[in-house]
């Protein structure tokens, strides 16, 4: 029998908890229909007792979508607790590197448990002896709600997991910002961190550090510790301990590649209708990513997704880099560009060319916007210019800050074969 997936309605540490002291491997969605359903698909009628006697307790997770390995789409991922807790044991010895005491910390969480990232806080504090306090997602909205609900203890190192939307909300009002600053160290992950709020939060001396890592491999690998952030270093930082790491040749990547990594806490795989299908790994036991990056002195650079590379005019381009030199442009030109996102589109010449979505800021002159930042990518390479540029008042990633790309896929192809996308607005200015 299929057990029921815990929710947020119910008293999740704790009945987890008491899940794992019987051996229970507890499957963890969203209160949302759709996942509750995929997650039961998933899972099969025959439930996950047979995963139990071989993994012992554990949970079953949804993947942010990676498609590393040669899958494809969402996945629901098996993470046995003794790989949790490698993981766990792996960012306190970072920590104590850092001159931090891990049980000595409280650790704020904002994320839910269904996510490996909400997940992960709770339970580094139970290994560590240390204390972990709930953050309600409305406080994040409201920055000065946040102030008041949750003040931060004098005398204890606070730690904290962010993704960058929720940084970015946080810092958009002096109440949070003053905040954040009290905080020993923020964790920023899940998503790129964009370089105009990277340089805000050094200005303001946040002691960031940019982390990478995914469901399948129990949470963060790599982690930037924050005086080598607030000294101006990029990237995710060097492998966390018992993690190795490499970036293998890939065709037109350079003088980057795949991101590969090899470690004990990898998930076993993952379920489809109920039989575990294992974690592709290579014959030496490392796990390809689907990103691509290059490894420097400071460690890991995230290039972007290699299912996200398109092919222009015989050169791979990776949208999510070009986003980001964009987007610093834009800041340093001071112009008032609120979201940008870069897709590709089939071209007969091209093979692929890009086309950009622009949100603008409030009140801002849309057109006078799309002109500027053509001038910004007049020096580019004829490949890495998009082609065309729309306004899309709409734009925007998702509450946990990662890029819905398919979603604005499929909202460009609705405007290019003619329909109005719902709620859409958008302008079409070609490039001259």
């Amino acid at each position: 029998m299929t057990p029921e997936p815990i929710t947020p309605a119910a008293p999740q540490p704790l009945q987890l908890a008491r899940a794992w002291r019987r051996g229970r491997i507890v499957p963890l969605a969203a209160p949302v229909a759709q996942e509750q359903a995929a997650l039961a698909a998933a899972i099969g009628p025959g439930g996950v007792e047979a995963l139990e006697c071989r993994w012992g307790p554990g949970v079953v997770l949804g993947s942010g979508g990676s498609r590393g390995g040669g899958g494809a789409g969402r996945r629901w991922c098996l993470l046995p607790l003794g790989r949790l807790q490698a993981s766990a044991a792996a960012t306190g010895q970072w920590l104590e590197g850092l001159g931090l005491d891990p049980a000595a910390c409280l650790h704020l969480n904002p994320l839910p448990l269904h996510h490996v990232s909400g997940l992960l806080p709770w339970l580094r504090a139970r290994q560590w002896g240390a204390r972990h306090r709930r953050l309600e997602p409305a406080w994040m909205r409201q920055p000065a709600l946040l102030a008041q609900a949750a003040p931060l203890p004098k005398h204890r190192p606070v730690l904290l997991s962010l993704v960058p939307t929720q940084l970015q909300r946080l810092m958009a009002a002096p109440e949070g910002e003053r905040w954040l600053s009290r905080l020993a160290l923020i964790w920023v992950g899940g998503a790129p961190l964009p370089v105009e709020l990277a340089q805000r939060a050094r200005a303001a001396g946040l002691p960031l550090a940019p982390c990478y890592g995914a469901t399948e491999t129990a949470a963060m690998v790599t982690a930037l510790p924050p005086r080598r952030f607030l000294a101006g270093v990029e990237g995710c930082g060097p492998a966390l301990p018992g993690v190795e790491l490499r970036c293998a040749a890939s065709a037109g990547v350079a003088p980057g590649g795949a991101v590969e990594l090899r470690c004990g806490r990898l998930s076993p795989g993952w379920l489809e209708a109920g039989r575990l299908r294992p974690l592709p790994l290579g014959p030496d036991g490392w796990w390809r990513s689907g990103d691509a990056g290059r490894l420097g002195p400071d460690g890991l650079e995230l290039l972007g997704r290699l299912d996200g590379a398109i092919h222009s005019g015989g050169e791979t381009l990776f949208p999510e880099e070009l986003e980001q030199r964009l987007l610093a442009a834009a800041a340093a030109a001071g112009l008032p560009l609120q979201a940008l996102l870069l897709l590709g589109v089939a071209d007969a010449e091209w093979g692929q060319r890009l086309i950009a979505l622009v949100r603008p800021g409030a009140g801002a002159d849309g057109a006078a916007l799309l002109q500027r930042l053509q001038g910004l990518c007049a020096g580019w390479a004829p490949a890495e210019r998009p082609r065309r540029w729309l306004l899309c008042p709409e734009l925007g990633p998702s509450s946990l800050g990662k890029w819905k790309r398919g979603h604005w896929q499929r909202w460009l192809q609705a405007l290019e074969a003619g329909h109005s996308p719902v709620d859409s607005g958008a302008d079409e200015h070609l490039q001259r």
